[in-house]
């Protein structure tokens, strides 16, 4: 019996040692508590999408206040800075440039003829101040007919003209810039009644915001196809069209004097990016980005209305609600070997501006970015939607990873063809144009279904506030990209590949 006891207990002692030997366990993410997530997200969008925001606009109060809170909320969840600048330690400045019409006017002299066209019929557009072109007779400058066509068989010689296209929609903005990458001094678009003008109008007849430094020396007009008419005479006119439907009309000069003239009212002012970061433990493996825009359209709704604020609650303080929270639970979780940074980006609503601006200077190279996850209008499906995969196709890794968390997770995957229409409708558009491999995953672009409604009721309305959004999907969704993100930020699991160059769809 005492020999046994010994055994027994030099059994006991070995298995002590072997057991301090042993390395430690993995580190657990933390754990799941779905109605916590749902409180957490809960509460940044209702600050973020709260009336003394006013809607968030850039170049506002109610922006400064939003990017200041984000700064706050990185701080408080650990991150630290990801802007590579001591002096800057959250902040990316954006500068913004915004125009708005103000005047125009257009002439057309044919011989000893001299017409002001209406505003009826005529419509002129510049982003500068105030913008001048003479064409025609007597002038020194061309006034060239393009028919259809874009004028790259003229290359350089169209430089200095004015050029006067028929109107074909669907392409007209790829021609227009086409003309001016060639030096046209102004392009004339000849549209077929005023209802066309009219819908111009409703289009170019705002605040137009663009990047300060893509500032671009332009200057448009239209006109309706009933005043060339009525100036080069409508039997020469209709020849020419039919010569220009046909294909068989080269760039024509046009025997008619042209003067353009268009102001605008312009403003200038910073906008901020804010981007964080939780550093890797593998430095040199490359970066996971998560980004999602702060900004919203401020007061928007009819001015005599009782509530005119657009909140944008869903679209998009729950994009900026789930980064944070992703943060926070990354942050927790056992330790990443890839640094992963979090990105809030300005003017999205403008034209992914703040997007374009971290793409033109990016404070890590955009090449060591092994993925990026981009979220926006994420508090919309309820819990068991289908998942809308956007920016499926251009990437097959990142494509297998997603489709493999999404089986992971339990859920079926949504309706494609609605998935793709959004590909080029939000900030990863500008990521993947840079060559970044980028997604969205979403409940709420998965069915019709999910978003039709709020698209119809809500999007871009005062109606997108806090207590109407839907934190169902939004905490499926959560969970689903912290298990993406753990996946991909490590390099055994998803190693680095060769991404230089924009990416394209097979």
């Amino acid at each position: 019996m005492i020999a046994l006891m010994r055994q027994l207990l030099g059994l006991a002692a070995a298995g002590l040692v072997l057991t301090g030997c042993a390395p430690a366990p993995a580190a657990r993410a933390p754990q799941v508590d779905r109605d916590e997530i749902g409180l957490r997200l809960s509460s940044d969008i209702a600050v973020l999408a709260a009336d003394d925001m006013r809607g968030r606009k850039p170049g506002t109060p109610g922006g400064r206040a939003a990017y200041t809170y984000i700064e706050k909320r990185m701080e408080e969840v650990g991150l630290v800075s990801g802007t590579n600048d001591p002096g800057s330690y959250w902040r990316l400045p954006v500068d913004l440039l915004a125009t708005e019409p103000q005047t125009a006017q257009l002439v057309l002299t044919q011989g000893k003829r001299r017409v002001v066209i209406p505003a009826t019929d005529a419509a002129a557009y510049t982003l500068r101040r105030r913008a001048l072109a003479f064409g025609g007779p007597g002038t020194g400058v061309p006034v060239v007919f393009v028919g259809y066509g874009d004028g790259s068989v003229l290359g350089e010689a169209l430089a200095g003209a004015v050029a006067v296209m028929l109107a074909d929609p669907g392409r007209d903005a790829d021609r227009r810039d086409a003309l001016f990458r060639q030096r046209a001094t102004a392009v004339v678009t000849v549209l077929p009644d005023r209802e066309s003008l009219t819908r111009v109008r409703a289009l170019q007849e705002r605040a137009h915001v663009q990047l300060a430094n893509e500032e671009s020396d332009t200057l448009a007009a239209y006109v309706t196809d009933s005043v060339l008419a009525d100036m080069i005479g409508a039997r020469r006119w209709e020849g020419l069209k039919r010569e220009a439907e046909a294909g068989t009309l080269p760039p024509y000069e046009l025997n008619l004097a042209i003067s353009i003239e268009a102001t605008s009212d312009r403003r200038e002012y910073p906008s901020q990016n804010i981007l964080g970061m939780i550093p890797g433990t593998a430095p040199g493996m490359g970066a996971v980005l998560v980004l999602a825009h702060w900004d919203h359209l401020g007061e928007c709704g009819a001015a005599e209305a009782s509530d005119h604020i657009c909140n944008g609650a869903a679209d998009n303080a729950s994009g900026v609600a789930m980064m944070l929270e992703l943060a926070r639970r990354l942050k927790q979780g056992p330790p990443l070997a890839r640094d992963i940074y979090f990105l809030a980006t300005t003017a999205e609503e403008p034209g992914l501006l703040g997007t374009r601006a971290f793409v033109k200077d990016p404070p890590l190279p955009l090449g060591s970015i092994v993925a990026a996850f981009n979220l926006d209008m994420m508090a919309v499906a309820p819990k068991g939607s289908p998942v809308g995969f956007i920016g499926r196709g251009f990437d097959a890794a990142l494509d297998a990873a997603v489709l493999d968390a999404i089986a992971a997770s339990g859920r079926a995957v949504g309706d494609q063809a609605l998935a793709d229409s959004f590909v080029q409708r939000q900030d990863g558009w500008a990521l993947v144009q840079a060559g970044v491999p980028t997604v969205l995953v979403s409940g709420t672009y998965g069915s019709r279904a999910v978003l039709d409604p709020f698209i119809a009721a809500r999007y871009h309305q005062p109606g997108d506030e806090a207590d109407a959004v839907e934190l169902g999907g939004a905490i499926e969704d959560t969970l689903l990209h912290e298990a993406l993100i753990r996946r991909i930020a490590d390099p055994a699991r998803y190693p680095a590949t060769d991404r230089s160059g924009p990416k394209t769809r097979p």
